[in-house]
């Protein structure tokens, strides 16, 4: 009881007085430059898409008001940015406000995939489209300040991007769309197809220049709420913490064959350093003893409808009011979101955030190790 006690106290200072996490990791790389989906999305797919709003509630918990994240606050790559002394990304998307980005930029965007949006059911920015947007980015950058434009507080020196943090963070949307139409076993054997295009972005990130890459897996895919609404109907696909099993099976061999991929990457340029991050397993690990952390609801969402045991209803969306058999229904946070390891059905609240970030952080969960990548570049 005291060591809950312990973590819970822990957790309240760091929400109140949001103090960075504690770590020696503190690297010297000048800017970030991140790729991905909702997990890692600042702010980009707000700033992309007209008719989408995230309201007021996707982000109350640090930013106390609409931030453009899929969260109740912060997400990963907020508390890695924390960690290496770097200010948040801006949304490459975003350029109203004249953003800095002389620090990174932040290429991400909610409901991306690695291959073409034609290929999944997200009509979001692919990794394909994120990278020629990069390129571009840089090719703008380094012009302008040859130039002599008055930018050079704003956008990043030629040398940071070889010098620079190369973050991915997608695969899971190409996994859970793929899950729509494909059986398991076609689903595993669709996985080279979708590493080969992430293949391809990174060869091509190399030739821009790029030489230090830290890549997550992808999570545990049959823990997320709107998962397991839609495919446990039949409890013979659930496994011992109530995921589904098939979604979780995808996402161990999707992990393996991106780990392979990274150790070919190494092979192929012995230049770069690459950093492989198991996101998969800080995440279960986090839900299946998610008591001993601190936390009360390891798969029910924080914000949403239907109470236990996921609070989720496919029909109505986190803040959203709906009219639901002739009574409108409204899906609300919960009071305390730092119980709760999921925050809308589909993304993790910013106290589960915080912890994977502190336990990446921790060096125990990359390949190699982190204390041998931390303050090394090329």
């Amino acid at each position: 009881m005291g060591f809950r006690v312990c973590i819970t106290l822990h957790r309240l200072i760091i929400s109140v007085f949001f103090l960075p996490i504690a770590s020696a990791f503190n690297p010297s790389y000048p800017a970030v430059f991140n790729f991905g989906d909702s997990n890692s999305d600042t702010g980009g797919y707000v700033a992309s898409a007209v008719a989408f709003q995230l309201g007021p509630l996707f982000g109350e918990t640090y930013f106390h008001k609409a931030s453009g994240r899929f969260c109740d606050g912060r997400v990963i790559i907020d508390f890695l940015m924390d960690a290496m002394g770097l200010p948040f990304l801006n949304p490459y998307l975003d350029s109203v406000g004249a953003p800095n980005f002389r620090k990174g930029c932040n290429f991400a965007t909610g409901g991306a995939s690695v291959l073409p949006p034609n290929v999944t059911k997200y009509p979001s920015f692919s990794f394909r489209v994120q990278v020629s947007q990069f390129v571009r980015f840089k090719a703008r950058a380094i012009n302008l300040l040859a130039e002599g434009k008055k930018v050079g507080k704003y956008l990043p020196p030629k040398h940071y991007f070889t010098r620079g943090l190369y973050m991915l963070d997608v695969g899971q949307n190409d996994l859970d769309s793929a899950f729509d139409s494909k059986s398991e076993d076609q689903v595993i054997a669709f996985i080279p197809t979708i590493l080969s295009e992430l293949e391809n972005g990174i060869q091509r990130l190399y030739n821009e220049g790029a030489r230090n890459f830290w890549i997550h897996n992808t999570g545990p895919l049959g823990c997320i709420p709107r998962i397991i609404a839609t495919f446990g109907k039949n409890a013979s696909n659930l496994d011992q913490l109530g995921c589904i099993s098939s979604h979780n099976l995808a996402s161990r061999i999707f992990n393996t064959q991106l780990h392979d991929l990274c150790t070919k990457i190494k092979a192929r340029f012995p230049d770069a350093i690459v950093t492989y991050v198991d996101i998969f397993s800080i995440k279960w690990n986090l839900i299946s003893k998610f008591s001993q952390y601190g936390f009360k609801e390891p798969l029910a969402a924080c914000c949403g409808y239907g109470g236990p045991p996921l609070n989720f209803d496919t029909r109505i969306a986190c803040g959203a009011t709906v009219n639901l058999n002739g009574t409108n229904v409204t899906a609300n946070a919960c009071s305390n979101t730092s119980e709760y390891v999921n925050w809308d059905g589909n993304h993790y609240t910013e106290a589960a955030n915080w912890h994977v970030a502190e336990e990446i952080l921790a060096g125990n969960y990359t390949d190699p190790p982190l204390s041998t990548t931390g303050h090394i570049y090329k």
